[in-house]
């Protein structure tokens, strides 16, 4: 019997060889994330009004004609970044109310998350204040700054409604939420570094409302 000889084998490592493209909706994603970092950047260095069009694309390193492309204009860029810090906050308070096991532990979480230390960071704060102060001028930054404050209510009085009739807990939720407003606005303009301060009194205060309410400091009614 005569031996046939096999083909050579192909050679498994050339695929791999080639670069690896990013497929077009990833590498729009990754370019609309750079130009959200680059007004941030220069909204932190200097200041909302100064912050062009011109100045953003120089920082990304991109044709003034991109930021148009991918928003519209500088108010639609400016409302992206918005809707990206205010995203965010929500990913991070999910992550926390995941491994809160009580009502108290969930309030905690939504504190922790909205005067947590990177809020407090130099960069972040100062465009957060930069856009709070556009809020009363423009319908757009009310838009995505009132569906932010009903998502922090909306935490809060889903915790709550674990010992709470449902009015009731809404009406504390919506306190502790201006409580945490309140309290951020005062660190950022006073220097609380990393707002240590600010987590500890609105924890007190909830303490004492849970108290004032029957409620044992963990979550669960005393009654």
């Amino acid at each position: 019997m005569v031996a046939v000889p096999l083909p050579p084998p192909k050679p498994a490592a050339a695929a791999s060889k080639r670069p690896v493209k990013l497929r077009r909706v990833d590498a729009e994603d990754v370019r609309r994330r750079q130009l959200i970092d680059a007004t941030i950047a220069a909204i932190a260095e200097v200041g909302f009004n100064a912050t062009t069009i011109a100045e953003i694309a120089r920082r990304a390193g991109v044709s003034t004609g991109l930021v148009s492309f991918y928003f519209g204009d500088k108010d639609g860029l400016l409302e992206a970044t918005l809707r990206h810090l205010a995203r965010e906050l929500s990913r991070m308070a999910a992550a926390r109310l995941r491994d809160a096991t009580t009502a108290r532990a969930r309030v905690q979480a939504v504190i922790d998350t909205n005067l947590g230390a990177s809020q407090f960071e130099r960069r972040i704060g100062t465009v957060w204040l930069a856009f709070w102060a556009q809020v009363p001028h423009s319908p757009r930054f009310a838009r995505v700054q009132r569906a932010y404050q009903r998502r922090i209510a909306a935490n809060l009085a889903s915790a709550l409604r674990l010992l709470l009739m449902p009015e009731p807990a809404r009406s504390l939720a919506e306190t502790i939420a201006g409580m945490i407003d309140g309290l951020w606005l005062r660190a950022t303009l006073t220097g609380d570094p990393d707002g240590r301060r600010a987590r500890a009194v609105a924890g007190a205060f909830v303490d004492t409302q849970f108290m004032l309410l029957g409620v044992g400091i963990r979550g669960d009614s005393t009654t």
